[in-house]
Parts: C-alpha cells; structure tokens; sequence
C-alpha cells in the first residue's frame, strides 16, 4: 500500500462545515486502498488574526512568543480535523510539529528544516490510523517550537512526504491549479495539466501563490512528485496540475483517482 500525503491550506478548512468535507475526501482515499498522511494549516485567516491580536498587545512582540501563539491555529485545525474523521468512522490521530518529529533550526518565526524523524507517524500508520500533523512548525534542537514562516506548511508536507518515502503530495487548494497568469484577472488564462519542478519554481519564485518555492525546491532535490487540486472541482475532471512528472501511466492514474475522490466526496 502507498503513502500519499494530503495537504489541506487555510481556505480549505475555512468553516465547521469544510472539516466535513475534507474528512469525506480522506474516506474516499482509504477506501481506494490508500494510506494517507494529511498536513493542515490554521482555518481561513486565523494567523493573522493572532498576529494582530499580538501587535495589540505588543507593539514588537518577542519573536519566541510570536511563535508560541501563532503555532495554536494549526492545532485547533489538526484536532478538528480528527474529530471529523471520528464521525466518519476513521480513526485518526493529531500531532503537532514537534510530536511529528520535525527538527528545525533555531531562528524564530522564519526556521528551516534540518531533520524528520516521524517516529509517531510511522506507529500510526501501522495501526491503520490516520496522521495529521500541524504544518508551519517544529521543534529546534534546543527544544523550542518554531514556525517556518509563510507558506512554511507546504514544506511540512514535502518534508514528511520525503521521510516517509510518499508516492507524491496533494495540495488542496482553492484554485483550479497553476495558470500562466492570474485567472481571477485574466479570462483566458491557461491552467497547466503538467509542469517541470523548474517551470512551478519560476512561477512561485514570480508571484504565483500556488506553492511556495522552498517546498518546490525541496521537492525537486528530492524527485517527489507534488499534485495540486480545487477543492471544489466544477471543471469536471480538467482540473489539477501536476508537478515533477510528465507522461507517466501511473501518474495519470492517481490524477484520475484524485478527480474521481474529490466529486464523490462532494456529493
């Protein structure tokens, strides 16, 4: 059986209800004889609200504590979304970024990763349980928790599916995908079905807030296909890019059953 690890951004777990429907999604995934990780960011706009709760406060507030609070909006995701998986009948298991063993440097509010030992995660998968970690933080060697700065869950996401050896990383997004150009702006922009790791690096490195760049990166260096997906699909199976491999049988097929997850899980 395959892993795959599903991350899931702030805007897809925007609402009570969006809980719900992510948790049909990772059902319909078990169900095609997948083993799923997933990776959650805080709800909607949740980090900002905390940052300017603490600039209420703190006119320049200790970049330690920073990290401390904005930390808690991924875990109230994380738990949540193990809630939701109870009602479906799936057992499930949250984990913060030090439970999931992701070791960063010690630089506060904008650390890298130095390490994964995803020992926590490995048990759970064996006993057919379903991981989710909080993306955007870790734990420094000095045994402080730490963010990855913006966009710093997608690196979670690419960073545990290198440690655990994952087929490839799904994005949900609330885009159809990676464009030319920005298709909220532009009505004719085109939505790309398959792109090199250089060609969605030079997009992020220009704007484009699809994936951030140090994810893309990482995943490059590594060969890890990543996969980006609406999480509302109304393209009726046009929707998606995929990243790193082209032409691929096998990729095409887990295109596929993406596709197919995502409309049963919407009905």
């Amino acid at each position: 059986m395959e892993t795959l690890v599903l991350k899931f951004g702030g805007a897809a777990l925007a609402t009570p209800e969006a809980f719900s429907f992510v948790a049909r999604l990772i059902k319909e995934k078990r169900e095609r004889g997948i083993r799923v990780v997933c990776v959650v960011s805080a709800m909607g706009d949740t980090t900002n609200e905390l940052l300017r709760l603490a600039e209420k406060v703190h006119h320049a507030p200790p970049k330690r504590e920073l990290d401390m609070l904005v930390s808690a909006g991924e875990r109230v995701s994380m738990s949540l979304l193990a809630m939701a998986l109870d009602i479906e009948g799936i057992d499930a298991k949250s984990f913060t970024g030090s439970q999931s063993g992701i070791i960063t440097s010690g630089v506060h509010t904008d650390a890298t990763i130095v390490d994964v030992r995803p020992v926590r995660i490995i048990e759970a998968l064996r006993t057919h349980c379903v991981p989710i970690v909080a993306g955007f933080q870790g734990v420094s060697l000095e045994k402080e928790v730490t963010t990855l700065g913006r966009g710093g869950s997608d690196t979670t996401a690419v960073a545990l599916g290198i440690a655990l050896d994952a087929h490839h990383v799904e994005f949900y997004k609330d885009v159809d995908g990676f464009f030319d150009a920005d298709p909220k702006l532009f009505k004719e922009a085109k939505l790309f079905k398959n792109m090199s790791f250089d060609e969605a690096y030079g997009y992020a490195k220009s704007g484009a807030k699809i994936l951030h760049s140090r994810a893309i990166s990482l995943a490059s260096k590594n060969n890890l296909p990543l996969h980006v997906y609406p999480l509302k699909p109304s393209c009726k199976g046009g929707c998606g890019t995929v990243i790193g491999v082209q032409g691929s049988q096998r990729e095409q097929r887990y295109y596929e059953l993406s596709i197919t997850s995502l409309e049963s899980a919407s009905q």
